[in-house]
């Protein structure tokens, strides 16, 4: 029994009333032991996925909605970065001792508005219960055609380096969003400071500039944990260097203002993560292609710097003079 005196369902009644509904044909009503996927002829399949754990990747106390939102979120930047479109996920959800129902209602509303606003549905997973912390994990699937998926690794000299939208918008979300907000927050007005917590909370997966990196970009990855940081990883797959223009990279006039009212939180910016926009990298001559199709979907894409021969080399520089970062990026370990 619960605290409230009400006896909760029990595992299958559970999928069948708040898993169910969102599910897609491929989770074969989600009474089987595995869901299907169809890719069509010619296409493969993209995979990618995000365990995510409260006090972690998430405030305990956040609204169940926007914990979901974001978990899938997260793996759909990851497929979108690759050029693929989204085709299911599964769920792998381990609830703490004193869940309710109602949480777990307004859980699975907040999974149904992103996947069906991305056209993701839900084909399968598993639910549980633990003595330690929310944890949940979705893996995404997706497909390219064939031999078309955009690799990290394929970024060349002379490429023109670019991101999506702004920069540093959640990582200065999470200390806006947090408990313990740093002084510089109450410097802030309102509307700066909600956008950078919803930033931090309801990242947006970039699946519009899907099909136009497929076809354009050299290389790309989705900037997850830190720009500095996740330009290295992609530096290092390609076995190339970058000279990056710090004063180039997107700002949000918020991250401008939190910047403003505390100047060192610009290395936050570049380095802080949680911002799931694309990295990529292109040609000069495939840039004008690139940059069309991102302005007609709606999405700033911003050239930052250039690929150099010398590998795994990153030169910063801000305001004219070189620029150096003791970390490029959040780790777990």
């Amino acid at each position: 029994m619960t605290a409230q005196g009400k006896e909760r369902p029990g595992e299958f009644e559970l999928i069948a009333r708040h898993f169910a509904p969102i599910a897609g044909s491929g989770a074969l009503g989600l009474l089987d032991d595995a869901g299907l996927l169809r890719p069509a002829r010619g296409y493969e399949l993209v995979v990618t996925a995000d365990a995510l754990v409260a006090g972690g990747h998430f405030f305990p106390d956040d609204l169940p909605a926007s914990i979901a939102r974001k978990a899938l979120a997260v793996n759909l930047s990851d497929l979108a970065a690759k050029g693929a479109r989204p085709d299911g996920f599964v769920l792998s959800l381990a609830l703490p001792r004193n869940w309710t129902e109602d949480w777990l209602q307004a859980f699975a509303a907040g999974l149904a508005a992103v996947a069906g606003e991305h056209h993701c549905p839900l084909i399968g997973g598993d639910t549980v219960s633990t003595s330690g912390p929310l944890t949940l994990s979705i893996t995404a699937f997706g497909s390219v055609p064939a031999g078309r998926m955009v690799l990290r690794s394929g970024a060349k000299p002379g490429d023109l380096v670019l991101v999506s939208g702004t920069i540093g918008d959640g990582a200065l979300g999470l200390k806006v969003h947090g408990s313990a907000a740093p002084a510089w927050v109450s410097r802030l007005g309102e509307p700066e400071r909600a956008f950078l917590a919803d930033r931090y909370l309801h990242p947006q997966p970039r699946l519009a500039l899907a099909d136009a990196l497929q076809n354009h970009a050299s290389a790309a990855m989705d900037v997850s944990d830190g720009l500095v940081g996740d330009l290295a990883k992609l530096l290092k797959a390609s076995g190339a260097g970058a000279e990056i223009d710090l004063d180039a990279v997107p700002l949000s006039p918020a991250a401008r203002a939190a910047i403003m009212a505390d100047p060192a939180l610009a290395e936050l910016a570049w380095t802080g993560g949680d911002d799931y926009e694309i990295l990529c990298a292109a040609s000069e001559g495939e840039y004008p292609a690139l940059a069309a199709a991102a302005q007609a979907a709606g999405i700033a894409l911003t050239p930052i710097g250039r690929v150099t021969p010398e590998a795994s080399v990153a030169r910063y520089r801000e305001q004219g003079r070189a620029r150096s970062f003791a970390q490029g990026s959040f780790a777990h370990f």
